[in-house]
């Protein structure tokens, strides 16, 4: 009873297995042990390796093939033309690029150098150009100067009348006033009324004096005053100042013959210009009720003093100077 149930068992045929002599082996479950999966030969995986990089070594062989050629062509003069040819049809184009990239920097940097130089110079050119105009400008001025006081000098060494040079230093501000400053005053003998002249002409009459500096009133100031005549027919009449640079010659009659271009001198009446001294010269005459409108431009600009001679003593009249001679 106990074995009926093994008897109805039986033992399942164990399915054949490949021995390593290509036999077939039956083997029980109980008694065959678990086979290990068969490790592949080094010849199969060197026939594998190839054909997955069958491409790659195609390529290789190809270009060692090539390689050689080109040895073998090099080493023999009867066929080194072509491979010369070759290397030379391959090489000149990279050959050409290159050195025409190497003209065109050296070029460019050739232009930069010189543009740099040239920019410098230009740069020490102006600076020289600068100060030679500068200096030019300093030795007119001196010479400006020198001819001023030259003309100073003559006219002085040439004045029948005793005269100090004097500079001006200021002018008063605005259009009303036309007054200037010098620098010398009651240190150098100055008063009131001295005539103040150029070798142009009369320029004013000192009105004030300080110790060391003088206010001169201006011919072209309408408070000022000077006797006149016109040099060609004697005309006399009254020069005073109209403002704006110019003077007008008041007193004379309608009648009498003042023409533009006319020359105004001093005629002495007023008894502080000396006689003769040129005032201006005539720019414009207009008729009016009684007497012309003569307008006279001033033959010393106001705005150009810069030189001045002051007189300090005037002319001995001709009684003055027959007493003398005796």
């Amino acid at each position: 009873m106990s074995d009926a149930p093994n008897q109805g068992r039986r033992a399942l045929p164990v399915g054949p297995k490949l021995s390593r002599d290509g036999l077939l082996e039956l083997r029980s479950p109980e008694s065959s042990p678990p086979v290990a999966p068969r490790a592949p030969e080094t010849p199969q995986l060197v026939q594998a390796f190839v054909s997955r990089h069958r491409s790659f070594f195609i390529l290789a062989a190809v270009l060692v093939a090539q390689l050689a050629l080109l040895v073998v062509q090099i080493t023999r003069a009867r066929i080194l033309p072509p491979a010369k040819g070759w290397a030379v049809t391959v090489l000149v184009p990279f050959e050409r690029s290159l050195r025409g990239l190497t003209d065109v920097t050296g070029g460019s940097w050739e232009a930069f150098r010189n543009l740099t130089e040239a920019e410098d110079q230009n740069h020490e050119l102006s600076a020289r150009l600068a100060d030679d105009e500068t200096r030019i400008r300093e030795l007119s001025a001196k010479a400006a100067e020198n001819e001023r006081l030259r003309l100073l000098l003559d006219f002085k060494a040439r004045a029948p009348f005793a005269t100090v040079p004097a500079e001006v230093i200021g002018a008063s501000p605005g259009e009303n006033s036309n007054t200037v400053l010098i620098d010398k005053g009651a240190d150098a003998g100055f008063a009131t009324d001295l005539p103040v002249v150029t070798p142009a002409g009369v320029a004013g009459k000192i009105i004030a004096v300080y110790p060391q500096s003088a206010q001169v009133l201006l011919i072209t100031d309408p408070s000022s005053g000077a006797g006149s005549l016109v040099q060609n027919n004697r005309v006399q009449g009254i020069l005073k100042g109209a403002g704006r640079g110019l003077c007008q010659l008041d007193y004379v009659m309608n009648q009498d013959p003042v023409s533009p271009g006319d020359v105004v001198v001093t005629s002495g009446l007023d008894q502080i210009f000396p006689k003769g001294l040129p005032l201006g010269t005539v720019v414009r005459v207009g008729e009016g009720n009684l007497y012309k409108q003569i307008v006279v431009r001033p033959a010393v600009a106001p705005d150009r003093l810069e030189e001045v001679l002051v007189v300090t003593s005037k002319p001995a009249a001709p009684e003055e100077a027959r007493s003398q001679a005796h």
